[in-house]
C-alpha cells in the first residue's frame, strides 16, 4: 500500500482533483477514497484493465514562488488522485464500469467539484548513481 511505484515510459497519467464541499474533511472521505482506489487496483490492474499504479495527495497549502507564474497565491484545499494507465481507452472503460462508478458516486456526493485530466508522458528521469 505504501510501496514505491515504477512507471514505464509511455504511460498515460490521469490527474484528478477533488475539491470537498464546505465542512467536509478528508477524514470523512478517506474510506470512500480508499475503497475506490482498492477497486481500481484489484479490478482493473495490469492485464485485467490497464491500471499500472496510483497515488493520492492532499494539497499542503504550499505554493512555490519560484515555480509559479501569475497569481498563485489563492489555491483552494483539494486532493489529487494520480493514476497511471496503459491507455486512455482502458481508463475510460474501467470508469464506465458499474463496479467503479458506484464507488466514485459515494465520493462525488462529498465533493463540490472533481476534474480528471489525461496526460501523455513525454519525459522521465532520475539522478544517476555515482
Amino acid at each position: 500500500m505504501f510501496d514505491p511505484i515504477t512507471i514505464p515510459f509511455g504511460t498515460k497519467m490521469l490527474f484528478n482533483t477533488a475539491k470537498l464541499k464546505p465542512g467536509v474533511t478528508f477524514d470523512q472521505v478517506e474510506l470512500a477514497v480508499g475503497e475506490m482506489c482498492n477497486i481500481v487496483k484489484e479490478t482493473y490492474g495490469g492485464d485485467k484493465g490497464g491500471f499500472i499504479a496510483g497515488q493520492v495527495f492532499k494539497f499542503s497549502g504550499f505554493v512555490s514562488d519560484e515555480g509559479s507564474i501569475g497569481d498563485a497565491a489563492a489555491a483552494d484545499e483539494h486532493y489529487a488522485i494520480v493514476t497511471y494507465w496503459r491507455s486512455f481507452e482502458e481508463h475510460e472503460k474501467s470508469h464506465a464500469d458499474k463496479i467503479f462508478s458506484a464507488k466514485f458516486e459515494v465520493l462525488a456526493t462529498m465533493c463540490s467539484e472533481t476534474r480528471e485530466l489525461g496526460y501523455e508522458m513525454l519525459w522521465q528521469g532520475a539522478p544517476e548513481d555515482h
